[in-house]
C-alpha cells in the first residue's frame, strides 16, 4: 500500500475536511453571538473563525491520517476542532513542544 501524504489526497476530501471544520467554526461563532460575545454582522471575526477553523480541521484530520483512527471518529474530532478554531491549535502546540522537548538529546 502506498504511503500517504497530504498530496495523495483527493479534492473531495479536502472538500468534506475543510467544510465540516468551518461548519464548526460557523457554530462557534453562533455561540459568541449569543452569549453576546460578538456582533452578528462582524465579518471580520466570521471569516477569521472559519478560516482558523478550516485550519485546526485539516491539521485534526491529518494527525488522525497519521494515527490510523477510524474515519468516523475522525470526522468527529475535525468537527470538534473545528468548533475550537485557535483553542485547538494551541493545544496542538503544546503537544508539539511537550513531545518535541522530550525527543531532543
Amino acid at each position: 500500500m502506498p504511503e500517504k501524504d497530504p498530496s495523495t489526497y483527493g479534492l473531495i476530501t479536502y472538500l468534506w475536511v475543510t467544510g465540516l471544520a468551518a461548519w464548526g467554526g460557523l457554530v462557534s461563532f453562533y455561540r459568541k453571538v449569543k452569549s453576546g460575545e460578538t456582533r452578528v454582522f462582524n465579518v471580520v471575526e466570521l471569516i477569521g473563525e472559519i478560516a482558523t477553523s478550516a485550519f485546526a480541521g485539516l491539521i485534526t484530520f491529518w494527525l488522525c491520517e497519521a494515527a490510523q483512527i477510524d474515519p468516523l471518529v475522525t470526522a468527529a474530532l475535525v468537527g470538534v476542532s473545528g468548533h475550537m478554531g485557535g483553542r485547538a491549535l494551541y493545544q496542538f502546540e503544546r503537544w508539539a513542544q511537550t513531545r518535541l522537548g522530550k525527543e531532543r538529546p
